[in-house]
């Protein structure tokens, strides 16, 4: 090859990468702009006493200390750990279930998965308002129904027992993105492993636990990690709901019944902008942060050893 052509292969790479360049940089004007600079400034602002009223005042680790002397960061976390850790198994488990019926061959499956897929599409506070209604203790399908099998309905969003298992139920309606997902994992699961199975006498339960739980393992373990993080940024449903309910007063800064609903994202978007804390706001969205960098990496940890053992790994 003579030096000319390598010097003009050597230009239309450059030429090539600057292009390439070009056509990212909206994206990365955009990146910079509207989440890098906003994070770095949070950051800032958490170090701060900062409202929009009044320039920021540098007050150090103040409003870190603060959030282990406010009770209600405790409580609003409790209350977030519960949507986390309660909701999602019950999700996921739904969302499995869902997919295993919809995987087998039936009259209609196409519009059985249309159907169990339609509420993830319904805007959340129109879906929100609808579950309200369906909740209310007098007039509410829930306890109608109940009260024909001889139960008395509580009072979902009033009585602070019942108030986080009535957003249980309220997430257990749009899991159709998560059966979706789970429906495609379980048709990517190679049909020989079942003829295996039935030539060595395997029966349903065997195969489901010996061969189609580990082979979508690493699915539901990633749509568990969202879940969870999605949970952390549980806000739309209580907002909507306790500004129901108390007709979008000043009491929508409150968290439910005896902030039983009080949520972390709903506790901080109180102290930024229903208390102007601004700069306590951005050290909660920090510590929030941490919190969910933490269980994610000790959930990827949990994963890779379970699949390693699962595996016949050492």
């Amino acid at each position: 090859m003579s030096k000319l052509t390598a010097k003009k292969m050597k230009k239309s790479e450059v030429r090539d990468n600057i292009n390439g360049f070009l056509f990212a940089l909206p994206w990365i004007i955009g990146f910079i702009c509207f989440s890098l600079i906003p994070l770095l400034t949070s950051l800032y602002y958490s170090f701060t006493d900062f409202n929009p009223v009044k320039a920021p005042v540098w007050v150090g680790l103040e409003n870190f200390k603060y959030l282990f002397r406010d009770p209600l960061i405790f409580k609003s976390l409790k209350n977030t750990l519960f949507m986390a850790f309660v909701s999602t198994p019950i999700n996921l488990f739904i969302a499995m279930l869902l997919a295993s019926v919809l995987n087998s061959k039936f009259k209609g499956r196409g519009v059985a998965r249309t159907i169990f897929f339609m509420p993830s599409i319904i805007p959340m506070v129109a879906a929100t308002m609808v579950w309200i209604w369906m909740f209310d203790p007098t007039y509410g399908y829930i306890n109608r129904v109940l009260d024909l099998i001889g139960i008395s309905g509580p009072s979902w969003l009033l009585n602070p027992a019942y108030t986080k298992w009535a957003l249980v139920l309220m997430g257990t309606w749009c899991t159709g993105t998560t059966m979706l997902i789970c429906l495609a994992a379980l048709q990517n699961v190679p049909r020989s492993y079942y003829e295996s199975a039935e030539i060595d006498g395997a029966n349903s339960i065997n195969k489901f636990f010996k061969i189609t739980l580990p082979c979508v393992a690493p699915v539901l373990v990633y749509q568990a990690i969202l879940n969870i993080i999605n949970s952390f940024q549980y806000f739309t449903q209580v907002y909507v709901i306790i500004n129901a309910s108390s007709g979008g007063g000043a009491s929508t800064a409150g968290g439910g019944p005896a902030n039983s609903i009080l949520m972390y994202p709903l506790y901080l978007f109180n102290n930024a902008f229903s208390y102007m804390k601004m700069g306590r706001a951005s050290a909660m969205a920090w510590f929030l942060f941490v919190i969910v960098c933490v269980l994610t990496l000790i959930m990827t940890k949990i994963t890779k050893k379970v699949s390693n053992n699962g595996m016949g790994g050492e």
